[in-house]
């Protein structure tokens, strides 16, 4: 099972988590990509997400809202995979077969 979490809200993380946490108790094996864009994209520096961030879960990061919000990628945790632009990231990964959840 492929899945793509989308969160483009920074209020969305905690739902986003449990979401994944509830999944991958049910599919251990699910293969999940976080792809974050627009405001969620400051989820990325809460140091409450570091456990989840930590996690064998794929995180995308969109370079667009990097840059809208004068984020670095540097200051993202070093495992998170900045893409050209989230919305397009999400188009591929469904084209791939991924199912798409919005928190």
């Amino acid at each position: 099972m492929k899945v793509v979490f989308h969160i483009n809200e920074l209020t969305k993380w905690l739902e986003a988590k449990s979401n994944v946490k509830n999944l991958l108790k049910l599919v251990p094996d699910a293969t999940i990509i976080v792809s974050v864009n627009g405001q969620g994209i400051k989820g990325y520096l809460d140091p409450l997400n570091a456990e989840f961030l930590d996690s064998k879960i794929t995180f995308h990061a969109c370079a667009n809202a990097l840059r809208g919000r004068g984020i670095a990628k540097e200051a993202l945790p070093s495992h998170v995979v900045v893409v050209p632009a989230g919305v397009l990231d999400i188009i591929e990964l469904q084209e791939k077969g991924y199912a798409y959840i919005k928190p």
